[in-house]
């Protein structure tokens, strides 16, 4: 569904998420990197486990809530990958610092 310009630039990124090897490039945020891998979503909800997906891309709307390097509730959309990074699907609630 999502693909990149063939214009884009930026050096090749290598990053996990879910345990999957995924290539990104510099300057691209963790939400690209889930959305051009073709992951459905990052995140389910604390309440009735709705899977949900980033969606403002900007930082408004916390859909897109993961845990980057076991630090949970981070906002995939604000955070640019960078070599080396684990990334990990948020399930329900994450407390700060889980």
């Amino acid at each position: 569904m999502f693909q990149r310009s063939s214009e884009a630039g930026g050096e090749p990124v290598s990053l996990t998420i879910d345990g999957r090897a995924v290539s990104a490039r510099a300057g691209d945020t963790v939400a690209v990197a889930f959305l051009l891998a073709g992951l459905d979503h990052c995140r389910t909800t604390p309440v009735s486990g709705a899977p949900r997906a980033p969606y403002c891309m900007m930082g408004v709307c916390f859909d897109c809530l993961v845990s980057i390097d076991g630090q949970g509730n981070q906002q995939a959309c604000m955070v640019p990958v960078r070599e080396g990074m684990v990334v990990a699907s948020q399930q329900g609630r994450r407390e700060a610092g889980q």
